[in-house]
């Protein structure tokens, strides 16, 4: 890439950062710098999103997971788990409870709901699963960037071989500090809206080059067609042999949508909303703001896929084999006669000749990658090498081979000009995302753990800076574990067992807190107990399996002792869960012990609830309801057979006309088009005369391609303009609220961040009021 395409890069990061320091006018107070003085409306909301959601890791793990399983999977996945999600966003469910309760952090729902020293373990839990969950995130986004721009693993400077890729971490943790350091979450908003307008033409330049050049009856269909029986990437009737992101994974992603609504809820966008209706409609939103994105992320996918396994490309795509294959050896393999086999291994690879339609179809077990795979870790055996370090090395070798076929392919195919747009594209939802990850997991730390534990209240500019020192205590552990910790499992699967430490217990604690009466502190504790602890359990045995479990029960001779009842437990299951000895591999999947997790933390919290309550909460005084509203409440109309269907997908009082078009727009699309005729009708259609291969090609045409590409240019003008207007009426009302010293961007009865210096001591007095 030419010298000014990293020179436009650069003026656009320094107009981000100016921006941010622009923006610091508006900050007065700890209300502004955390919740944006509660202005912000539902369009720069939802664009905000967009990018600060959308991540470099999004791009990688969705390719990942798709090389594996196809796009077979998405009929299942978009009929029930996002179908779901969507239904819950109309509804408000969660999101909208806990704003009534008027917390402005999960930390300080905890306090009130449970405990304050539940309300310090359960924060720091959150904080800990939260930092270490995304401080992979940095690392997968500068990796992508080392292998699509060609740059290399390390650089002499002033007489020193440094590494490439801490420089680059390093710098990129800088660039979100300076977004973050000026106004916190008002920078934020801004910066991350104006990242994502910019990001929508990209997307389309990029949908229209996949389009341009692949076919997809001649290329792609018949390439996910060419799968062994069970393992089909184009067949949603024919996956039952597909293996981790499967049948059971979408039950489990579907159960933690619903259990786990609001987990993450608190420091975020959810507290920066002008009212709770503004936050919901933001939400509702998030149905149609996806655009071109959807679709530039489907087809990335899908053009990875059709590449690399595609028999017209397969010279192409050998020559990224064996470079992809020569880069990863340069990063791991570090003994010079192992390295030296590897080369020549690789280099005894022909390129594979395969028929679609022909020869036998590819498999999970026997395909281009496979048999590169094989002869890597043929090659990786060292007389020098224990087997536990060789296997440990291999994991490394081919998750990184997985992770970063994408970006390898792309500095392949693409011009030079779409490898700068793409590397900008790339660059806004690294520094939107990262910097969101960092301040949101600073302000629990500070807010939530550091400020229960003060006995002294602090001024506005002492708590100013000590959530700066947060944000940077933060950074510097995203340095340390991207440089230190080495991933050995699909990034979809890490994240999902890394998060489950946290969303093990965070459903039943969440739910049980804003709906039941029942909950007590006791069930609180439970959930933690079982659920984290089990996801704890679960992640350190696939962490230490090839280099210590399974040598230990090797030593003790009871391999075929476990591998028995590891089959015998999961045989019930079969094929869905298949459980095994493997030298390499854990045997249990990062969603079984995700499902595990939740399953013990939601039975503890309900049984330490019921065995030890004596009394029911009282759910109107958390809520702020009945004698404890401290403004005239909004007035619900009854239900009847007139506004059923209103009911259902959550329209009141508070909607104007303009919101009830969106919301019945999203309903109508979601589940009469998606849900009812998309699925309902083709899956009944199936079961009484199934459909032809080469249907379903058509099918996911017309359902994928087409509907997102519609969809993408209506939503893609919409949402532009809609967050411009937004953009500028934000810094409107911030102006407003400024030359106003008596608006603390709180409803009447709210607690202002600016008066909780000392939360502890403000939340009693309430209490006590009450």
């Amino acid at each position: 890439m030419q010298w000014y395409y990293y020179c436009s890069i650069g003026v656009l990061l320094a107009i981000l950062i100016g921006v941010a320091f622009y923006s610091r006018r508006y900050v007065r107070d700890v209300a502004d710098y955390l919740a944006c003085g509660r202005v912000a409306g539902r369009y720069v909301i939802s664009v905000g999103d967009l990018t600060s959601g959308l991540s470099v890791i999004t791009f990688v793990a969705f390719c990942e997971q798709n090389y594996q399983c196809g796009i077979a999977m998405s009929f299942w996945e978009t009929a029930l788990s996002l179908q779901v999600g969507t239904f819950l966003s109309l509804t408000g469910y969660c999101v909208y409870r806990f704003r009534q309760t008027r917390c402005l952090s999960i930390g300080q729902f905890f306090e009130q709901r449970y405990s304050r020293s539940f309300r310090i373990v359960a924060s720091a839990l959150r904080a800990f699963t939260e930092m270490l969950t995304n401080a992979i995130g940095p690392a997968i986004a500068v990796r992508f960037f080392i292998y699509f721009l060609g740059l290399p693993h390390r650089v002499d400077l002033f007489g020193m071989s440094l590494p490439v890729y801490g420089l680059l971490v390093a710098g990129l943790l800088l660039i979100a500090l300076l977004i973050i350091f000026p106004a916190g979450r008002v920078s934020l908003l801004i910066t991350d809206s104006l990242q994502g307008l910019m990001s929508y033409p990209i997307f389309l330049v990029f949908t229209i080059f996949v389009l341009v050049n692949i076919s997809w009856f001649s290329d792609t269909v018949p390439v996910m067609l060419d799968r062994a029986a069970g393992e089909s990437f184009i067949n949603p009737m024919d996956v039952s042999k597909l293996r981790d992101f499967n049948v059971f994974a979408l039950i489990v992603t579907l159960t933690g949508t619903i259990l786990n609504r609001a987990a993450w809820i608190g420091n975020d966008t959810t507290n920066s909303a002008r009212n709770p209706h503004e936050q919901k409609m933001a939400g509702i939103l998030g149905a149609w703001r996806n655009g071109f994105s959807s679709s530039a992320l489907i087809l990335f996918g899908i053009f990875v896929i059709t590449f690399m396994l595609g028999d017209r490309f397969a010279p192409t795509a050998h020559e990224v084999r064996l470079a992809l294959a020569d880069r990863v050896a340069a990063e791991v393999v570090v003994e010079p006669d192992v390295r030296g086999r590897l080369d020549a291994a690789m280099a005894s690879l022909e390129v594979p000749s395969h028929r679609i339609g022909v020869d036998e179809p590819y498999s999970r077990q026997q395909n281009p990658d496979t048999r590169l795979l094989d002869k890597a870790y043929q090659a990786m055996q060292s007389e020098t090498t224990s087997q536990e370090v060789t296997n440990a090395g291999f994991q490394e070798f081919r998750s990184l081979y997985y992770q970063m076929m994408m970006p390898s392919m792309l500095r392949k195919l693409c011009p030079e000009i779409l490898i700068a747009l793409l590397t900008l594209l790339m660059v806004m939802l690294m520094i939107s995302t990262d910097d969101s990850r960092i301040f949101n997991a600073s302000s629990t730390l500070i807010q939530d753990i550091v400020m229960p534990l003060r006995k002294t209240p602090l001024t506005v500019k002492q708590h100013l800076l000590l959530l700066k020192l947060g944000s940077v205590f933060v950074a510097a552990f995203f340095f340390a574990v991207s440089l230190f910790f080495v991933q050995l499992d699909y990034i979809n699967m890490f994240v999902t067992v890394m998060c489950s430490i946290w969303l093990g217990a965070a459903g039943p604690i969440m739910i049980g807190g804003l709906y039941t009466k029942f909950g007590t502190t006791t069930g609180a504790w439970c959930a933690l107990v079982f659920g984290s602890g089990t996801a704890i359990v679960g992640m350190f045995l696939q962490r230490t399996w090839a280099s210590l479990v399974y040598p230990l029960v090797a030593d003790l001779g009871m391999v075929d002792q476990v591998d028995r009842l590891l089959r015998l437990i999961s045989a019930p299951f079969a094929p869905y869960i298949d459980w095994h000895m493997d030298a390499i591999k854990f045997p249990i999947n990062s969603f079984e012990i995700y499902f595990l997790a939740m399953f013990l933390g939601s039975a503890a919290y309900v049984a330490g609830s019921l065995l030890l309550r004596r009394r029911s909460y009282n759910l109107d005084r958390l809520l702020h309801r009945g004698i404890y509203s401290e403004e005239p409440e909004v007035r619900h109309s009854a239900w009847s057979c007139s506004n059923l269907y209103s009911k259902l997908i959550g329209i009141d009082d508070e909607y104007t006309c303009g919101d009830k078009i969106i919301a019945w727009s999203v309903f109508i699309f979601s589940f009469f088009y998606r849900f009812f005729l998309g699925f309902v009708v083709v899956l009944v259609w199936n079961m009484i005369s199934p459909w032809s291969k080469d249907s379903w090609g058509m099918y996911f045409f017309i359902t994928m391609i087409l509907t997102s590409l519609a969809v993408g240019a209506i939503s893609t003008v919409w949402f532009i303009w809609g967050g411009v207007c937004d953009t500028i009426a934000l810094f409107r009302d911030l102006k407003k609220r400024i030359a106003n010293p008596l608006d603390n961007g709180f409803v009447e009865g709210e607690i202002s961040l600016a008066d909780l210096a000392h939360v502890s001591q403000v939340e009693g007095e309430v209490s006590g009021k009450k």
